[in-house]
Order: structure tokens, then sequence, then C-alpha cells
């Protein structure tokens, strides 16, 4: 396939409306009418050691970019930008809590519990022995409101039922794509032209952005197939919350147990070198959506990224919704590199695309 001009529509169909597992979504709600609207909150997947020479600062950011408040961390600390980790991208136009360290030497403890500006405000300072790595985190939990929600209780307790016996599609969400799916401009101009973007973060981003693509390609076939979330022989196994998988033989019941339980789920590939490990009908998904998708296949294997893998499903854990004249809120909690947009389309439209940066994974 020839990409002329910009992505070709199929790239949008899978990547910004990729089909629903749970039947059409209820009609629209107002969604980020205002930041408080939407707030998540990191969970680490380490306790601090309480000593070393970083220190790690529990921070709440409202409206504000999680690089733009990294770097202003360090001009606080007078230390380079780089010596400033942070466990992940979160939610600009939202109110986010996540983690930051940065080095100790500048700074006590007293100073960092007294920052406080106009956009982001320091909770909370323990001691660690190391930088803050990305993606060291076990989820996220998230409180996001929906206003102007005219729905019945009984549609609405359907959807939360198959979400809470069947979790939703891992899809990718539309942050990962950029504003208006301007990623994947930047992948269809690269295809193209042969020229990366410039810029390392803009390449990065790009190629996030393609292999994104694929999954969700080849996931929107299996929930149109209704092989989402379920095992079948050939199928490579992802065990929950870990990246470890393993090859299913034979389905058998206590195969089928551990599904039901979100133990394990279906995975999909993260494309890169090297052929998807994965059998049967598994496989087929894949080596079709790996032809519709062959120039962008073709750039990240010659990118040189690796085949990987990444559970199809994710479960929706700690569900519960509060309710009052209208407006629903909504809380959950979801695990790292999963994003609540996947979650709630599901249930129902949204009404304003939010201007969102990527959870990682």
């Amino acid at each position: 396939m020839s990409l002329h001009g910009r992505r070709p529509d199929f790239w949008t169909r899978a990547a910004l409306s990729p089909p629903r597992a749970h039947g059409v979504a209820l009609p629209l709600a107002e969604f980020k009418a205002q930041p408080e609207d939407f707030r998540v909150e990191e969970q680490l997947s380490f306790v601090p050691s309480g000593n070393g020479p970083h220190w790690l600062l529990r921070v709440e950011k409202r409206a504000a970019n999680t690089r733009w408040v990294a770097a202003e961390i360090a001009r606080l600390a007078g230390v380079p930008a780089n010596d400033v980790g942070y466990a992940g991208l979160k939610d600009r136009q939202a109110v986010t809590v996540q983690w930051f360290s940065v080095p100790a030497l500048a700074n006590n403890a007293d100073f960092w519990s007294g920052v406080r500006t106009a956009e982001f405000r320091v909770l909370d300072v323990q001691a660690n022995a190391r930088k803050l790595k990305r993606g060291a985190l076990i989820g996220n939990r998230f409180r996001i409101r929906l206003r102007k929600a005219a729905w019945s209780r009984e549609q609405l307790d359907m959807k939360v039922a198959a979400l809470r016996a069947h979790g939703v599609p891992n899809y990718f969400g539309p942050q990962r794509f950029g504003r208006e799916g301007f990623n994947l401009d930047r992948v269809a101009a690269w295809v193209q032209t042969g020229q990366a973007p410039r810029g390392r973060t803009e390449r990065s981003f790009a190629l996030s952005a393609a292999r994104s693509l694929m999954f969700n390609a080849v996931l929107a076939r299996r929930v149109e197939a209704g092989d989402w979330s379920q095992l079948a022989p050939g199928d490579l196994a992802s065990l929950d919350g870990s990246g470890s998988h393993f090859q299913v033989a034979a389905v058998d019941e206590e195969l089928q147990r551990r599904v039901a339980s979100f133990d394990i789920h279906p995975s999909g590939p993260l494309w890169g070198r090297g052929e998807p490990p994965g059998r049967g009908r598994s496989l087929e998904h894949e080596a079709a959506v790996a032809r519709e998708f062959k120039d962008v296949a073709d750039l990240l294997r010659a990118e040189g990224l690796t085949q990987e893998r990444r559970a199809l499903r994710c479960a929706v854990r700690e569900l519960a919704i509060e309710a009052d004249s209208g407006t629903l809120t909504f809380s959950f909690m979801l695990g790292r590199g999963q994003f609540a947009t996947s979650a709630l389309r599901e249930i129902c439209e949204v009404g304003s695309t939010p201007e969102l940066e990527s959870d990682e994974d």
C-alpha cells in the first residue's frame, strides 16, 4: 500500500474509533467540563526506602503538563531537568496526583513540603535510594465526573454489569495518537517520505503511535470476532499486571477460571522485528493486520523494535458510581498503561475529546 497525503481513513478508525465490545454506547455525556471532573492518582509499585540520595515528591497538579512540572522541580532544585524522574505522563486538563524524584543534595524535606504554586503543590516527601523510573506503577486510581448524563439507572446498570463481568478491550486511548490524531499523521509522513520526524521526542511519539495503531487494529478484529476476552489454543496468555505470558496449548477449566477472575488475559502484539509467537486463530488475526498495515509494520521493524505483548483486556476494579441530579461520578482502578477513556467509551459517548498526555506502559 502506498500512502499519499494524510493518514488513511482505516488508520483513523482503528486508532480512534475502534469497535465497542459491550454494545451501542449510551447517549452523549459532558466530559471534563473542568479539570476537577477528571482526577487520577498514581499507585506506586514499591514502598519508598526511607533513606537515600533522592526525595520522592508526591505532587498534586492541576491543568499542568507533567514535563513542565518536572522542569519546574528541577529549576527549584537547581539541577538539570534529566535529574528529575517521574513514573509516567498524566493528563493535562485534569487534577492528578503523581510521584516525582529529585536529588536530595540541594533542598531538604521541609523545603519541598512547603512548595505551593498555582499549578502544583507537594503533598508528601519521602527519601528513596533510587531515582524514580518510568513505569514504576501498579496502576492508577480514577475519579471521573460526567455531567448531563440522561440515562436510566437500568441502562447504566447493564453497562456496569458487563464491565464487571468481562472487563473492557485494552485499547490505547486517543491520548496516544495526539490531538486529532496528529501523531498518526507523523507516521504517515514518515512512511511516505522515509524521513523521521525531527527531534528524539517527536520520533518517539510517532513510533509509539505506530505500535499502538497496530495493536488497536488487532484488538478491533478480535472484538468484531467476539474472541477478545477468551482464550483459544495458540493464544499467548498474559498474566495480569505482569509482562509475563505463556502459550496456550488447550483451554481447560482451570484456564477458564483464571480468565473469569481476571488473573490472565489474551494478549496481542506490540509490533517489531521477529514473527508473532501466537498460533491458530490468534496468529491469523495478527497476520491479517500485518498485511493491512504493511508500511507501518515495516517501519517498526526497520527502526529496530522487537515483538512484545500487551493484554487485550483490562479489568475495571473497585468500580463504584455516585449519582446526583444528572451528574455521575465513577471511581475505579486500572492497571499500569491502561486508559480510562477506553473504559468510559464502553459505557457512553463523551462530549469533548480531552487534550491529554499519554498514560505510560
